[in-house]
């Protein structure tokens, strides 16, 4: 059968086609290499498709989560095409309709997907060339475009080419993308598509979306991990108003009722009867980060470099802690689950529709085809919090409803208590100074695992699963690849040291459920690298700034750290006061991404042991810029994140459970608490598109914690600054 007998229309737009797996990847073997994620999704009708209505459609595997990917990445497709921006709607993550791109995540989106849609658009472009050149009469060469219309002796519009342009082909990239002094789109600041709705009240995330005969579910959770459900009290509850049903399967619980606050109440009733037994006891939090690393441990050197220590060196050495963090989305996870006729539709916020088709079909026993997973955005979120198990607790109750969508959103207790957070991590660092330069440098990372997202080959990583009757188990712990990473992202420095070596000692065990948090390891790696590098600075007596530029040869590395300090004015030598200081961070995100640096400036009321960050400087080098407004966002928006985790939070939680479940126990910055950022881009428009999404994280926690030190010449070395670490340090304690 030939793949256009695959393709069906549903309102002129085509959808649901598959391939044979094993087909697809003996056929890819013998295949040459393609940029981007068309290495792994080959055929150009799978990106694009011309309309004979007068608008193209591209097609992506990416999600947006909040970070302008769509807006960008329809910018990519306007400009390859010579169409106007308005012209290009985006189809995103949906199983039934778009390439398998895997997870948004890692900041991979414009160079996967944008390289992608470059070469394909660009490919496109050059096929309806030559189509016009044919009915024109002319050379590919005498031809010009706009919005679309193509002028030689003549002019003729891909819409009226449409119908014989056939792009049911497999891509070859060699078509050339436009030179970047041609652009016209890219490189400008567009205005987000998905802000409007966000922004006056409208159906703008899955916790708006309704659908026809839609009902509600709520689910009870166990008291702590692994426990049992021994009994509850059923004839109560499906007595009450609007219950349809109760569901239970194992220790999973769920109800669904007619109307949401139904089922709002329905699950404080089974909460009230139900009857727990065992469950697992969590750690001392006392003691957390010493059992933690006593805990069974995969230790890898993931980087060395040997030369002899010159004698006389001055050696220091610390330790520093990040304790768990939560994804703390702003709504609840949610999800809407529908099973008819055997087919199971799932709405969702996941970062990745495909993995999670194909894990939500292992633990229900069906087969993927019969499951479409679309994406719908979420309120808030960078990472794996709960969306793709609200996403199966959805299915499992629609199971029990005939045929009617079931809206399943997620309690504040259950998203605080049952997401997976972000590891608690240790970084422990050795170094040795000698002739104002760092000639030694050892730097060992402790984490459990940052990745227990569905796709795992090995588990099920899906919360309900792990309770049902024939219970799952989650796929075990692993290392990643460099230059990703996991917990060890960002561990190796980039900072031109003779000898160093870089071991990540991976935590097998899970005492506590964890996965990925924006920027993963990095965070905690470069805090701890940014944080002694000024230690060592220190040692050596020479101002931060220079202490860094004299350990870089990467002229873009230098580039924008003098780039933010020319912003700050930062004058170098300069100390604090007592109160006010401020501090420097710098990295290159998984070392091969975005460049950014960051100087803070910090208050601290040495009376209450409150630190503000009232201002903040970051530059970035993003290599060519897609669109400066969205870039400069995503700086912003992780400058700002960053300094909540650095100042706020921490998961609470004591041997039996989690006492984080709302936000009086985990509390966030406030408006009138968010500094002042001002961002200076690099603009490198012959370089490729870097990742941005998570470059500024970690080098801002270090800007922080260094400019507390400036301030105060005290050092918190664990994470984050509250105001007892504060009081404590200051009263010389730490």
């Amino acid at each position: 059968m030939k793949r256009r007998d695959l393709l069906k229309s549903a309102g002129g737009i085509a959808v649901a086609f598959s391939w044979s797996v094993p087909t697809v990847l003996a056929q890819q073997t013998a295949r040459p290499s393609l940029p981007g994620s068309l290495g792994t999704n080959r055929m150009l009708d799978g990106w694009i498709r011309i309309n004979p209505a007068g608008t193209i459609t591209v097609f992506t595997g990416k999600c947006e989560l909040g970070q302008g990917i769509l807006t960008a990445l329809t910018q990519i497709a306007a400009e390859e095409l010579d169409v106007a921006y308005e012209r290009v709607e985006i189809v995103s993550a949906d199983t039934a309709r778009t390439p398998n791109e895997g997870m948004t995540a890692g900041s991979l989106s414009v160079e996967n997907s944008g390289t992608a849609l470059r070469f394909a658009c660009a490919e496109a472009r050059e096929i309806l060339l030559k189509l016009a050149a044919t009915k024109l009469g002319v050379a590919v060469a005498n031809l010009s475009v706009s919005d679309g219309t193509v002028t030689g002796a003549g002019s003729i519009t891909y819409w009226e080419l449409a119908r014989e342009t056939n792009l049911e082909r497999e891509a070859s990239a060699q078509a050339k993308p436009k030179p970047p002094a041609q652009h016209t789109i890219v490189g400008r600041s567009i205005p987000r598509r998905d802000i409007p709705a966000k922004m006056t009240g409208g159906a703008a995330f899955i916790q708006d979306l309704r659908l026809p005969g839609m009902v509600h579910g709520r689910v009870v959770r166990p008291p702590r991990y692994g426990a049992r459900l021994d009994s509850f009290d059923e004839t109560k509850v499906k007595a009450m108003p609007g219950v349809i049903a109760v569901v239970r399967d194992g220790s999973f619980l769920g109800v669904v009722t007619q109307r949401e606050e139904q089922a709002v109440n329905a699950r404080l009733v089974l909460i009230a009867s139900a009857k727990w037994s065992g469950g697992s006891d969590l750690p001392d939090p006392a003691r957390m980060y010493e059992q933690l690393m006593s805990l069974r441990s995969e230790d890898r050197v993931i980087g060395e470099k040997d030369a002899p220590v010159p004698a006389g060196a001055k050696v220091i050495e610390a330790t520093y802690h990040r304790p768990y963090q939560a994804h703390a989305a702003i709504a609840p996870s949610c999800a809407v689950a529908e099973l008819k006729d055997g087919k199971l539709a799932v709405w969702t916020h996941s970062q990745g529709v495909f993995p999670l088709r194909a894990t939500i079909a292992r633990a229900l026993g069906l087969e993927p085809s019969d499951i479409r997973c679309s994406h719908a955005e979420g309120a808030g979120c960078y990472g794996h919090n709960g969306a793709d198990d609200v996403a199966f607790d959805a299915a499992l109750l629609a199971r029990a409803v005939n045929g009617r969508p079931v809206r399943l959103q997620w309690m504040r207790d259950d998203e605080f208590k049952w997401e997976p957070y972000g590891p608690a991590m240790t970084m422990k660092v050795k170094g040795a100074v000698a002739g104002g330069r760092v000639v030694d440098w050892a730097f060992d990372v402790w984490s459990q695992s940052h990745n227990g997202r569905p796709g795992d080959p090995d588990g099920i990583n899906l919360l309900g699963s792990w309770y049902l009757a024939d219970a799952k188990r989650p796929g075990p712990a692993r290392h990643a690849a460099q230059p990703n990473g996991a917990g060890d992202r960002n561990a190796i420095t980039l900072y031109d040291f003779p000898r160093q070596r870089t071991t990540h000692h991976l935590i097998m065990d899970n005492p506590v459920r964890t996965s990925a948090l924006r920027s993963l390891g990095a965070y905690a790696n470069v805090f701890a690298i940014e944080s002694f590098m000024d230690e060592l600075a220190a040692a050596a007596g020479i101002d931060p700034v220079a202490f860094r530029l004299t350990h870089i040869k990467d002229e873009r590395e230098r580039a924008v750290i003098e780039a933010v300090a020319r912003a700050a004015a930062w004058n170098p030598g300069e100390q604090g006061d007592g109160r006010r200081g401020r501090g420097i961070g710098y990295a290159r995100y998984k070392t091969v991404a975005t460049y950014a640096a960051v100087i803070a400036e910090v208050e601290v009321d040495r009376t209450t042991g409150i630190v503000k960050v009232p201002r903040i400087w970051a530059s970035a080098d993003a290599g060519q810029i897609i669109n400066p407004d969205g870039l400069t966002n995503q700086i912003e928006g992780g400058v700002i994140q960053s300094a909540c985790w650095t100042l706020r939070e921490h998961v609470r939680f004591d041997r039996n459970g989690i006492l984080s479940q709302d936000w009086m126990n985990y509390p966030i910055l406030t408006m009138p608490d968010v500094p002042t950022v001002e961002t200076v881009l690099i603009d490198r428009p012959n370089e490729r598109a870097l990742g941005a999404g998570e470059a500024a994280q970690g080098p801002t926690a270090g800007a922080i914690a260094n400019a507390f030190a400036a301030a105060t010449g005290r050092r918190i070395r664990e994470l984050p600054l509250t105001p007892e670490r504060v009081k404590a340090a200051l009263a010389g304690q730490t």
